[in-house]
């Protein structure tokens, strides 16, 4: 029989989300209903209902989530009811060019569940990143669910499905940060401390945080940042020089730009060392251009221009391990969660999110 429980929608561009009545469907053929126990309020949602993403009103909003396998379709084999896992937006095919190839984690086909979840109306909704996880109950594809050691809290293991995972592996899966590396993060949101956190991880040595908030800085430093730089009333010019300062004149080695404006990625990619690495993580608007950086200085400075989507991450792959990390004490998940919140507390998440007070809202159910 189909669920009928709360979730937190998104019905207008630019409008209050409600919290309203959501059918959830049996699982059908490789799908899985799973208990949401815990979900963060990431910045994609917030993208999400000022239509920043697409125009596919209304959405069913929440995707970075971890809770336990309700039910299982026909043809799951890997899941079973009661499964404690973390949800992600990358379940790969394992048929496309990219995983033939052996990079699933550029899975270009990749899973999402094939029944609608809708309103009591019928009317069908867009869950956020194929997710949809503001509720007590979902439903995704079955490789959308990752098992994981349930000693580590759903309200600190669910942040690796978006944000936390997106800074981490931008530092050690795009950038490949290691032992001795130089470092610099620009913006120290979430995943700006993500990145930050990353970094230490795989041994960087000098880790520089960039910020235009002293409190955010402060952050940074709880995360592994040696040096910190407040960028507010700086040029570029200031803000490359500041990077070489810490870096014995040369520039980092890789330079990780969470903040994705065309001003944060010229910093980043003068700021780094000849032939140094810029990971691009921040997402611009589409309306954001480059258009007066000289060709010569592609050509002359070398190195890396890279992406980072989602980290590059493989949820299979990389969940696991990160969770074990930090059940070890290798990796601070904790330091991410701000606040505890419950459903029907997601706007007032996001206007604390724009003010720039927490690094992470999660709702708990």
């Amino acid at each position: 029989m189909p669920y009928e429980v709360q979730g937190v929608v998104s019905r207008a561009k630019g409008q209050p989300v409600t919290l309203e009545t959501v059918v959830v469907p049996d699982p059908g053929p490789g799908e899985a209903v799973v208990s949401v126990q815990a979900c963060g309020v990431c910045h994609t949602d917030l993208h999400y209902r000022e239509g920043g993403i697409n125009d596919e009103f209304p959405f069913l909003l929440g995707h970075e989530a971890a809770g336990r396998v309700d039910k299982v379709g026909a043809g799951v084999t890997d899941l079973a009811p009661g499964d404690y896992v973390i949800l992600n937006w990358r379940a790969v095919c394992g048929t496309c060019r990219a995983c033939k190839r052996g990079k699933p984690w550029y899975c270009f086909s990749t899973f999402n569940a094939e029944q609608p979840m809708t309103l009591t109306d019928g009317t069908k909704l867009s869950p956020a990143l194929g997710v949809g996880a503001f509720l007590d109950k979902t439903l995704v594809h079955s490789g959308q669910c990752t098992k994981v050691d349930e000693a580590a809290e759903p309200a600190v293991a669910g942040l690796l499905g978006c944000g936390v995972m997106a800074g981490l592996g931008a530092a050690i899966n795009t950038g490949a940060v290691s032992r001795g590396d130089s470092v610099a993060v620009i913006g120290c949101g979430g995943v700006g401390d993500a990145a930050i956190a990353g970094a230490h991880l795989a041994g960087a040595t000098t880790i520089v945080a960039i910020d235009t908030d002293d409190r955010k800085l402060g952050w940074a430093k709880d995360f592994g940042a040696t040096h910190t730089v407040n960028s507010r009333n700086l040029t570029e010019a200031d803000v490359v020089a500041a990077m070489q300062d810490a870096t014995h004149s040369f520039g980092p080695d890789v330079v990780i730009d969470a903040v994705g404006r065309p001003e944060t990625w010229r910093q980043a990619f003068y700021g780094r060392d000849l032939a140094g690495t810029v990971v691009l993580v921040g997402v611009p608007t589409p309306d954001m251009k480059l258009n007066d950086l000289p060709l010569i200085d592609f050509f002359s400075r070398g190195g890396s221009l890279k992406s980072s989507w989602y980290g590059d991450c493989l949820p299979s792959r990389d969940f696991p391990m990160l969770v074990d990390l930090y059940l070890q004490g290798r990796l601070p998940l904790d330091k991410f969660v701000t606040e505890r919140i419950g459903v029907d507390g997601v706007e007032q998440a996001f206007e604390r999110m724009h003010h720039g007070d927490v690094l992470r809202s999660v709702v708990e159910f």
